[in-house]
């Protein structure tokens, strides 16, 4: 069999390894001129690094993130709502990483061109098309530098990783339109700063509307660290405005930043001289897709952001696209027909993360600030006396459970939370 990968982001990457480990050949195609380290900061939760780990990357992971011990959730005030452990110090098998998205990105990159040969990746190659008969699928490419006709390929099945812009998806899909804006717009950056609390904390200021977010990615010099943050403000009524167009990773000026960063307080973190020396920032729209009624079409297929673009909630974008890569990988090792492999897969797939992306819409578990500051907008002097920890328990725990990460031990406790909650 022969599989055809368009997109070398994380899902397309460890799809491809994947393949590779259960003795399929895989080729990638990307239309970047070259694959380079871009974005900032993400969270990949314990089941992804577990797929990542089987595939013998965690060592790599290792000397390159941060291991995430534990997350603080607090209102916009500094106050703390809810806390709690992750990764193995929270029961699981296999750790949380904080990590810069593109040295995930090149860990995987390495690891295929080591494994399959320098030619793994076919570079500066745009999907224009394909054509699917009895036998497999014609795949069409353009030369995404020179802008002339750039290759055909034929494969048995094709594989579509190819971002929120999908250009299969708007085949499939011509008149769905382009990304749902909720009005958010998202600045981030990293520098490198001293070491927050224990170095493996990662902390979540405020709810959807107004929010802070802050974590390392990385070791630094001198006991200093890489420091993510992130500044997400409500600008517009996405129903009614669409994003502003230069707004997808852009760079922003920190002069726009600051005066929105100085709306939060994270204890014992300097949020604004954070942000001020921070030597480049940047503007993203906070944009996802409604869930599609299917993704698979025939021998073609569609896997990670491609197939459903959530809002950046929960630390799942990354995390579920190797998930797919997981359950495609076994699906068509196991199938006796690439067809019944691609249906096998969307199946299982496309409930689940159709669910995650309606709660991140509606906060995933980020909720509990929105219920505890729409409760006491000013502040609290007790988090108990304004929503009990039965009721925090349940919203945080409710998202973990239905996006694949709770623990045994978690799933008890959520349990007896929402016994709790009916009693009362």
């Amino acid at each position: 069999m022969k599989v055809i990968v368009v997109g070398a982001g994380v899902g397309g990457l460890a799809t491809a390894l994947m393949l590779q480990r259960r003795g399929i050949h895989a080729e990638v195609y990307e239309q970047s001129a070259t694959v380079r380290e871009l974005g900032v900061g993400i969270n990949t939760l314990p089941p992804s690094i577990g797929e990542l780990t089987e595939l013998g990357l965690l060592p790599e992971l290792d000397k390159i993130a941060i291991r995430t011990r534990k997350l603080i959730y607090y209102n916009r005030l500094g106050q703390q709502v809810w806390d709690e452990l992750r990764g193995m110090d929270a029961g699981h098998r296999s750790p949380q990483f904080s990590i810069h998205r593109g040295r995930l990105q090149k860990v995987l990159y390495d690891a295929l061109l080591d494994r399959l040969g320098p030619n793994a990746v076919r570079t500066g190659l745009s999907l224009a098309g394909f054509l699917q008969d009895e036998g497999g699928v014609t795949v069409h490419f353009t030369d995404s530098v020179k802008g002339d006709a750039g290759l055909t390929v034929r494969g048995d099945v094709l594989i579509c990783a190819d971002g929120i812009h999908s250009v299969a998806r708007r085949q499939f899909y011509p008149d769905e339109g382009p990304p749902k804006w909720n009005g958010v717009l998202i600045w981030r950056g990293a520098t490198e700063w001293p070491m927050w609390l224990d170095g493996r904390t990662m902390a979540i200021g405020g709810g959807m509307g107004a929010k802070f977010v802050l974590y390392p990615i990385a070791e630094g010099n001198d006991g200093r660290q890489l420091m993510n943050w992130a500044v997400c403000i409500k600008m517009a009524d996405g129903a009614l405005t669409p994003p502003p167009k230069e707004s997808w990773s852009r760079r922003a000026p920190l002069s726009l930043v600051l005066p929105y960063a100085k709306r939060f307080a994270i204890p014992g973190c300097d949020i604004h001289s954070l942000v001020e020396s921070t030597p480049e920032a940047f503007e993203y729209p906070m944009c996802d897709r409604d869930p599609l009624p299917r993704w698979t079409f025939g021998r073609v297929t569609l896997l990670g952001d491609a197939a459903h673009p959530m809002y950046p909630v929960g630390s799942n974008g990354a995390s579920q696209a190797i998930l797919d890569a997981r359950m495609l990988a076994d699906a068509l090792a196991h199938a006796e027909h690439p067809g019944e492999a691609l249906w096998a897969y969307e199946r299982d797939r496309l409930p689940k993360t159709a669910e995650v992306v309606r709660l991140n819409r509606k906060g995933g578990p980020e909720r509990v600030i929105d219920e505890v500051e729409k409760l006491a907008p000013g502040g609290f002097s007790s988090i108990d006396a304004v929503l009990s920890r039965a009721e925090r328990q349940a919203i945080v725990g409710g998202y973990a459970g239905t996006a694949g990460f709770a623990t045994e031990a978690r799933r008890f406790a959520e349990r007896a939370a929402r016994s709790s909650t009916a009693a009362q």
